[in-house]
């Protein structure tokens, strides 16, 4: 199908469905609204294109040939997809609501919908994708940081964290209070936390992933 937006760096809504008329329409539909669109006619034809960098939301359709909607959004949560994704069928039943909203989905539409609830979700779900990207990035960063940390730099952060004192830290170590204020200072520096609790929220967001 032919791609609608000049390029997919910013906020893209990616459609999947088998329907020409239906990516079509919602094309057009999205575009009026200033909402970049790129459209795919089978789920083999998105992940053979997919990339983890992309930005925007997915609409998908349920029934296609192949590979179903639902079964490409469980294939994009094993990816680790980013992407909300926005269930989009004429078919719908309770099952396959829960099973769509059990793996993540960020909303289940029945057809016909109002043109309106579905721009207003798409743009919710771009926002929503906008600000886990934000939380995804500012998490690497940290973890960067904190690789460049030595084993004992590490273990003066746990400690520091969780309130304890340079002297105790020290005594806990068999360390002069001095060399603790050394390993703190650096620390602080390598993380680039600027406060005390700035490095509480870095910790909390490293340390359960060792």
């Amino acid at each position: 199908m032919a791609d609608r937006a000049a390029d997919y760096d910013g906020p893209t809504v990616y459609i999947v469905d088998d329907d020409p008329s239906v990516c079509d329409s919602l094309s057009w539909l999205l575009e009026a609204e200033n909402l970049a669109t790129r459209t795919f006619a089978s789920a083999k034809e998105f992940l053979d294109a997919y990339h983890r960098q992309w930005s925007g939301c997915i609409t998908l359709d349920v029934r296609m040939p192949g590979m179903s909607g639902l079964e490409l959004q469980e294939r994009l949560d094993q990816l680790g997809n980013s992407l909300p994704v926005i269930i989009i069928t004429a078919h719908a039943d309770v099952p396959m609501a829960i099973r769509a909203m059990k793996a993540g989905a960020f909303d289940f539409i029945e057809k016909p919908f109002l043109d309106e609830q579905l721009i207003y979700c798409i743009r919710q779900a771009i926002e929503t994708g906008n600000r886990s990207r934000h939380e995804q990035d500012q998490r690497l960063k940290i973890e960067q940081r904190y690789a460049t940390l030595t084993q004992r730099e590490r273990k003066v952060m746990q400690m520091v964290v969780v309130g304890k004192a340079n002297k105790v830290i020290a005594a806990d170590l068999g360390l002069s209070t001095k060399t603790i204020e050394v390993h703190r200072s650096r620390t602080m520096s390598k993380m680039n936390a600027r406060s005390l609790s700035e490095l509480v929220r870095m910790a909390m967001m490293v340390e359960p992933a060792q």
